[in-house]
Formats: structure tokens, C-alpha cells, sequence
């Protein structure tokens, strides 16, 4: 899938990781067991280009991602006055974080981040923390009415980027 695809330089990591630092939802499309597309907008959190995101076990989402873990998601930000706006689509695949001490860390900077926000919170009591790890982006800018792609292969984010603490994909 990455074969054609340049590798994500390190100005393309910075602004992807910052609009993803800056934005709070994300539409996520998984494959149904009939063949089509479920798109579903979820909040999320980031650890350099690696996602976060919550959803309820007995959700079509949750089933859909255990019979096939490949998703894509779309970040869209800002909107000028010509309708301007920049964006990014990944490409990869999601898998439960079932460690305790994972789970504990990623609620505490959902806390910190979205204090008095509860930001499409399933509402069943049986939820599921999920790790998105993108192998493909594409980032998206529309200014003056025509829009601009760039797709890019991920690999490891650049040392530059990384934080002490941030999971590797």
C-alpha cells in the first residue's frame, strides 16, 4: 500500500501534529460485514500521528473494527472567509488497548485536554479505548477555492517530533 508513496518528512509531521494537537473531532470509517462503508465522527486524542479514541462494545464501530482493524479517518480544520480550510485523511489500522496502565494514561489526558467537554462520549456503561496507527496521510489545504493534496507513507515519527512518552506504531 506504501510501496509508491514518499515517506512523511519532518515539516509534514510538525503541521499534521499540530492541526491534530488543535482539533478535538474526527470522522472514522470502518468496514460493515455487508461490504459498506460506516462513517462515525468520534473525539479523539494524539500522541505525535498516532490516535486515540473511545467507543461502546456493543457498537457496530467496535464489531465492524474487530472483523476488519482497517480505517480511515478525516480531521477537518479552519474555515476563511473564501472557505479556506486545511485538513488531513489517514489511511491505517486500529486495535484495542487493553493495558491498564495504557488506559489510565490515555483518561488522564482526555481529562486534561477536554476538562469541561465530554466529546462524543458513547453512552453505553461497556466501552473500548482504541489506537489508531495511520500508514498513509494525506494533507489537504483548500485556499482560494482550489484544493491542494499531498499523501505521504508513515513509518516511525522523526526523533524531533516524538515526546517522551509517545507510543511508537
Amino acid at each position: 500500500m506504501t510501496a509508491d508513496v514518499p515517506p512523511i518528512h519532518d515539516r509534514a509531521v510538525e503541521a499534521v501534529a499540530a492541526l491534530l494537537g488543535r482539533e478535538r473531532l474526527m470522522s472514522v470509517a470502518t468496514n460493515r460485514p455487508d461490504g459498506w462503508p460506516q462513517v462515525t465522527t468520534v473525539g479523539y486524542i494524539a500522541e505525535g500521528l498516532r490516535l486515540y479514541f473511545v467507543v461502546a462494545r456493543n457498537s457496530q464501530k467496535f464489531r465492524n473494527l474487530q472483523a476488519d482493524p482497517r480505517m480511515s479517518a478525516a480531521i477537518r480544520a479552519g474555515h476563511g472567509p473564501a472557505g479556506d480550510a486545511v485538513g488531513v485523511s489517514f489511511a491505517g489500522l486500529a486495535e484495542e488497548v487493553v493495558e491498564p496502565a495504557a488506559v489510565e494514561r490515555l483518561n488522564q489526558q482526555v481529562i486534561a485536554r477536554f476538562p469541561d467537554v465530554h466529546v462524543y462520549c458513547p453512552g453505553d456503561d461497556s466501552v473500548a479505548v482504541m489506537a489508531f496507527s495511520p500508514s498513509i496521510v494525506t494533507a489537504v489545504s483548500v485556499i482560494g477555492g482550489r484544493s491542494h493534496a499531498e499523501t505521504f507513507s508513515i513509518g516511525d515519527p522523526p526523533e524531533s517530533t516524538r515526546s517522551p512518552e509517545t507510543v511508537l506504531f
